[in-house]
């Protein structure tokens, strides 16, 4: 099968029709299934997948229409290229189509040249969908990407309840000075995979990553029932991992990786930031500089993660928490409360 071949899903009650454009449609290289029906054809696009969709209009049960209004619907298939074929004649019945989602519109008996050139046209805005989803699910995380999906993108934020988690390699200059590029980026790439996984696995997303270090908040843009207590979680998987990790460090004689998380927890603001041609996901204000300050805090404590009051009062009673001193931190009026999670 041709390279930029498809699979194809055609739609058409009558059998005849449904024949000769499933023959016309293989011609021209690409694997056919059929669908006598719309309810039929929703059956199938839930169990497999498809490049492009030639629908008919007129049909039992569920005809084209209701086949379209139920793909607008569905964040998995709105993106479906839709060529509707149909003898339906009329402006009226074409722009309904169009508003709809469908891309085309094939009049019947279709023509084999029109039919070539609009299946390749298609194709090639599938193509280009699909890449567009793999850089976002690649540079985006999974819930931001969903966001955009069904919200769109938008500059702006707003007012939301989260836990932030800013973290970073304690003496990471020093650890990387003599050491070859390589081994650096690898020291890195391997941190970055453990924090990841903590940070994703109770439902937190990274937001930013400046070097060794990086920012995660947990309750937005999908809400959590418990923020708080899913960001010490994170933090305390991310330890325990990196702490396996160093003991296979350790015993080949590589450099091992010590960690300093703060963790603040309140209202911020969160959304998209920046231009309409470069933004990111993000969040601001004083709970989120809080977060920031805990964790340099870390590097004179001596302790590996650090906590605000707001978010200890969220954590169940037996999570090893330790009140320390008060601190002064810039850019806030008034000291402080302090707590160190212990292991």
């Amino acid at each position: 099968m041709a390279e930029d071949s498809g699979h194809l899903l055609i739609v058409e009650d009558n059998k005849v029709n449904r024949l000769l454009l499933t023959r016309n449609v293989e011609l021209l290289g690409h694997r056919v299934s059929v669908a006598e029906n719309g309810k039929v054809a929703l059956e199938m696009l839930t169990s497999d997948t498809y490049d492009l969709l030639l629908l008919d209009i007129e049909m039992p049960e569920m005809d084209g229409f209701e086949v379209l209004e139920a793909l607008k619907a569905d964040a998995a298939l709105r993106d479906l290229p839709v060529i509707v074929t149909s003898s339906v004649e009329g402006l009226d019945n074409i722009v309904r189509c169009i508003e709809l989602g469908a891309e085309d519109y094939l009049p019947k008996p279709i023509n084999k040249v029109l039919l070539k050139a609009r299946v390749s046209s298609g194709l090639e805005k599938k193509r280009l969908r699909d890449e567009q989803k793999e850089l976002l699910r690649r540079f985006a995380t999974s819930e931001v990407a969903q966001d955009l999906e069904e919200s769109g993108f938008a500059i702006g934020g707003q007012l939301v309840y989260a836990s932030v988690l800013f973290c970073d390699i304690r003496g990471f200059s020093e650890l990387s000075e003599g050491r070859n590029p390589e081994t650096v980026i690898e020291l890195l790439n391997s941190y970055y995979t453990l924090a990841f996984e903590a940070i994703s696995s109770h439902g937190g997303i990274v937001t930013l990553m400046i070097g060794d270090g990086l920012m995660a908040v947990f309750g937005a843009p999908r809400p959590l029932e418990n923020p708080a207590q899913s960001a010490v979680f994170a933090a305390q998987d991310m330890l325990a991992m990196m702490a396996e990790f160093n003991q296979d460090q350790a015993a080949g004689a590589e450099p091992v990786i010590k960690l300093g998380v703060g963790i603040a927890t309140g209202e911020m603001i969160a959304g998209y930031a920046g231009t309409d041609k470069r933004a990111t996901y993000t969040c601001v204000g004083k709970t989120v500089n809080l977060a920031a300050r805990l964790e340099e805090h870390t590097k004179l404590t001596g302790f590996d993660v650090l906590i605000d009051k707001e978010t200890s009062t969220r954590l169940p009673d037996d999570t090893p928490v330790q009140s320390l001193l008060q601190a002064r931190f810039k850019g806030f009026s008034d000291p402080v409360d302090i707590f160190a999670l212990g292991t």
